[in-house]
């Protein structure tokens, strides 16, 4: 239902693990606090909010079709992309992200295509997700793939005004 990592990666010392192993959610988290506070001005609140959904899936005792991508290099996590079953054969992709050090190398697109690989070889319907309106880099590979904005809602999170988007893929089986 995945493929291979690609060589290009593979030549820049990233490896794929579905599993989480000690340290992992600490670092995965610590990456997405700080480089997302340079990059757009997110709080510790956006910190807590990926911690939170990175836990529950490490917690859920039911994780059916739950799967984890946790890219590392050197053994360290510098990307991850999370699909979360839902009811009615829909998935959720969540906490898409690659590290400024492997920016560039194709991983961040690499991430969200097996991950929808993934979906359609489960049997999910359909898959969304939720991003800011100003993630120019992982919107450009959603609506490269097909996903198409549904929603749209303003609100305060993260330490600042947000344009919250949904995209939605439908999955042809």
């Amino acid at each position: 239902m995945t493929r291979s990592v690609p060589q290009k990666l593979l030549d820049a010392g990233i490896s794929i693990s579905h599993v989480f192993e000690p340290g992992d959610l600490g670092r995965l988290i610590e990456i997405h606090g700080i480089q997302n506070f340079h990059d757009y001005g997110f709080s510790p609140v956006h910190e807590a909010y990926c911690a939170q959904i990175a836990c529950d899936f490490i917690l859920n005792p039911s994780p059916g079709r739950s799967k984890a991508w946790l890219a590392k290099k050197d053994g360290v996590v510098v990307g991850s992309v999370f699909i979360r079953e839902l009811p009615d054969e829909v998935a959720q992709l969540r906490l898409l992200f690659a590290d400024r050090s492997v920016r560039g190398s194709g991983l961040g697109r690499w991430l969200t295509e097996d991950s929808v690989r993934y979906c359609r070889g489960a049997g999910f319907k359909k898959v969304f997700l939720w991003t800011v309106d100003g993630l120019e880099r992982a919107i450009a590979i959603y609506r490269s793939l097909g996903f198409e904005q549904t929603e749209e809602k303003t609100q305060l999170v993260w330490g600042r005004e947000s344009r919250e988007l949904r995209f939605d893929l439908i999955l042809n089986q």
